[in-house]
């Protein structure tokens, strides 16, 4: 059973998200499918930096889940998703990516926003750890900001994403301020790095899922 505080702060927290990122929704719908293409038995599942539980939630309501595991460096988030989510086969972890402890174990892993926050070292490290904590033939997917080639890019797609917001309510101000913490408080790297980061980590198959404006889905398989 679910607890309905915690559902309602989590609902709260998911449409902040919306309002903030294009085609959020997307991001999940996109992981089911890739998921139902690689898997047809029950899976055991990670996902890192879980915040209130929004992919379990989908990955719950679609597909046949053997273990999930909740991950988060928040202790917050985790207490969200603990109270949302008291199915038998759901854990959670208070744990950063770069401390995973796993091997071999998951058919898949999920990333949703949040390798853009690493350093480029930092993910290197939570490259690794993803990688080891699969199974063979398992499945990445990262969903993340990315940065564009050019300056000009930038500039663009940065409006574009200010006047997104704009138009689902936001102030001027608090647009700006999203807008400026780019490079400051997350460290987005290039599709040509994202990807070869991914192969560099022995990935067999890296390829791109989804791309809209500064976002952009990646798998790969171990």
């Amino acid at each position: 059973m679910n607890d309905n505080k915690s559902a309602f702060r989590s609902n709260g927290y998911d449409r902040k998200i919306t309002q903030t990122l294009p085609f959020y929704e997307l991001f999940y719908e996109q992981v089911i499918e890739l998921v139902k293409i690689f898997n047809h038995n029950a899976v055991k599942w990670l996902d890192i930096g879980c915040g209130t539980g929004k992919m379990g939630s989908v990955a719950f309501e679609n597909i046949d889940i053997e273990k999930f595991v909740f991950c988060d460096s928040s202790e917050e988030m985790i207490g969200i998703a603990k109270a949302r989510f008291q199915n038998h086969n759901a854990e959670f972890c208070v744990c950063d990516v770069q401390e995973l402890v796993y091997m071999d174990e998951f058919d898949v892993i999920t990333a949703i926003q949040v390798n853009h926050y690493l350093r480029i070292d930092e993910r290197r490290i939570a490259l690794k750890k993803c990688y080891e904590a699969l199974k063979d033939n398992g499945v990445f997917i990262s969903f993340e900001n990315f940065a564009p080639f050019t300056n000009l890019g930038k500039y663009v797609y940065l409006e574009k994403w200010k006047k997104y917001q704009m138009k689902q309510g936001k102030s001027f101000e608090e647009c700006q301020k999203h807008i400026n913490r780019y490079k400051k408080d997350y460290f987005p790297i290039s599709l040509s790095e994202n990807l070869e980061q991914m192969r560099n980590c022995e990935f067999q198959a890296v390829e791109i899922l989804w791309l809209s404006n500064m976002q952009v889905g990646i798998w790969g398989i171990k």
